[in-house]
C-alpha cells in the first residue's frame, strides 16, 4: 500500500519531476537543505519507489521520477487545485453577501482600492451576480474628495483617510467570516 508523502518529500518529487537530469547538489540547493539531508531524503524516496537513480558514469548520477512518483505528483496537484477552487468559491460567496448589502442600499458606484487578486474576485462576483447597472472603478489611492459611491479597500496597509466617502474594508469583512476562518483561508 503506498505511503503518503510528507511536505518535504512532496517538494522533492516536484523538484525532481520538474527537470530532467538533476544531481544531488542541485536538489540540495533548490530545497535549501544540506547535502547529507538531501542524500537521506533521496534514498528514502528511492526506497519508497517514487524516485529512481540512474548512473551516468562512476561519479555522476541523476534522479528521475518513477511512474509511482508521477502519479503521486499528479494526485496531489489535482487535490490542491480542487481545494483552491473550493476556497475561491467560499470567498466569492462571502463577497456576494458583503456586496449585496451595499447594492440593496442603492450603491451603484464602486471604487476598488488596491490591485490585488481580491479586486479581481470582487469584479467577477459583481458581474456574475448583479444586474449590470453599476460602475466599478479601480483606484490606487484614496480620492482626495468625497466620492458618490463606496470605496472597497482590498489591500492591506493602505492609508485610508476619512474624506467623507463611504469606506468598506473588504479584507476586514472577510476576516470576520467564521466559515473562511474554519477553512484556514483567513489568518
Amino acid at each position: 500500500m503506498p505511503t503518503t508523502l510528507n511536505e518535504r518529500e512532496f517538494e522533492l518529487v516536484n523538484i525532481v519531476g520538474a527537470q530532467l537530469a538533476l544531481n544531488q547538489r542541485e536538489v540540495s540547493r533548490r530545497m535549501n537543505l544540506s547535502l547529507g539531508m538531501t542524500n537521506m531524503l533521496l534514498r528514502r524516496m528511492v526506497t519508497k519507489g517514487y524516485i529512481r537513480i540512474r548512473q551516468l558514469n562512476k561519479k555522476k548520477v541523476e534522479y528521475l521520477l518513477t511512474p509511482q512518483g508521477f502519479a503521486e505528483k499528479m494526485q496531489k496537484s489535482v487535490k490542491y487545485t480542487l481545494k483552491t477552487i473550493n476556497s475561491i468559491s467560499l470567498i466569492k460567496n462571502r463577497l456576494f453577501a458583503i456586496l449585496k448589502d451595499e447594492y440593496e442600499q442603492g450603491t451603484r458606484k464602486f471604487y476598488i482600492l488596491g490591485g490585488t487578486d481580491l479586486a479581481g474576485l470582487i469584479e467577477m462576483t459583481m458581474n456574475d451576480n448583479f444586474p449590470h447597472d453599476f460602475i466599478i472603478t479601480r483606484i490606487n489611492v484614496m480620492p482626495a474628495q468625497a466620492t458618490d459611491g463606496v470605496v472597497l479597500v482590498c489591500q492591506e496597509d493602505f492609508d485610508v483617510s476619512d474624506n467623507g466617502t463611504k469606506i468598506l474594508n473588504v479584507i476586514e469583512e472577510l476576516a470576520k467570516d467564521q466559515v473562511l476562518l474554519e477553512h484556514g483561508l483567513i489568518i
